[in-house]
């Protein structure tokens, strides 16, 4: 076995986790958990190229409709997506979208929905690292829009609203654990979630959102339901939805940054709409 070589340095021009370097990534990165679905994501693009892959995290960089985009894994939960915004950050990424799967909790929501966050309960703990309970974790209104925008154009129904992000699958999304074992106060944890208008569980937006607006980044998050929490149906299907929805909306971000540097806007607006 070859050991890993390098340095733990922030400032070092490999980063010790993702293995990638500045000039290695576009300013648009796609983020799902599975480095599987790297592959998956990367299908639709027009072209990719593998830079690297250690650990659970796996980076590709190519194009979409011409744009320049990368996607990295990072694992399941938020400490090891935190490393990665951490370090996509030193090497040149600008734009962080969270691409996966989630538990959804309203009735409105169907398998196979997407659900785009504009915002997310931090039942999580590694955002609580960086900074106090009450900073809000707040989704980009330019990566809203786009996404948005990329679900209509694909025909995908889709909801707008506020996730929660938790650090457990089982106890943290009110799902029994071990021999039915039920976290305490966990069923009533999930309804004042379903009263407060959240829609769905995940594991690592929160996380992702806050770092990216401590870091003055661009951060959204496109999910595809797989569990229906409502109804208790659970598949695997769309998973190639939040995929292209997230890539083309790094497509449609690049024109509405074009759009708002010519007109001189300070923020993306509905008069300076795409044709």
């Amino acid at each position: 076995m070859t050991e890993k070589s390098g340095s733990e340095d922030p400032s070092a021009d490999e980063q010790y986790h993702l293995e990638l370097q500045e000039g290695d990534v576009a300013e648009t990165v796609l983020l799902p958990g599975n480095p599987e679905r790297i592959e998956k994501i990367t299908a639709g693009w027009d072209d990719h190229t593998v830079l690297a892959d250690h650990r659970e995290y796996r980076t590709a960089t190519g194009t979409h409709d011409g744009t320049p985009i990368s996607a990295t894994s990072t694992g399941i939960g938020s400490p090891s997506a935190a490393i990665a915004v951490e370090e996509l950050a030193r090497v040149g990424a600008e734009t962080l979208i969270r691409v996966g799967s989630c538990g959804a909790i309203q009735p409105e929501t169907s398998v196979g929905d997407l659900i785009i966050t504009t915002g997310a309960v931090r039942q999580e703990g590694t955002s609580s690292e960086y900074i106090r309970e009450d900073y809000p974790a707040v989704a980009d209104h330019d990566v809203v829009a786009a996404l948005a925008a990329a679900a209509d154009e694909l025909g995908y129904d889709y909801h707008v609203g506020l996730t929660a992000s938790t650090d457990s699958f089982y106890a943290g999304q009110s799902r029994e654990g071990f021999e039915g074992f039920r976290a305490r106060g966990s069923q009533g944890d999930i309804e004042e979630l379903k009263n407060a208008n959240v829609l769905n569980f995940e594991m690592e937006a929160s996380a992702i959102l806050t770092l990216a607006n401590i870091y003055g980044l661009r951060g959204g998050a496109v999910c595809t339901v797989y569990a229906d929490r409502t109804t208790g149906e659970f598949q695997v299907t769309g998973e190639q939805r939040a995929a292209k929805t997230a890539s083309k909306a790094a497509s449609l971000l690049a024109e509405m940054d074009d759009r708002r540097e010519t007109s001189g806007a300070s923020a993306w607006h509905a008069k300076l709409g795409l044709e």
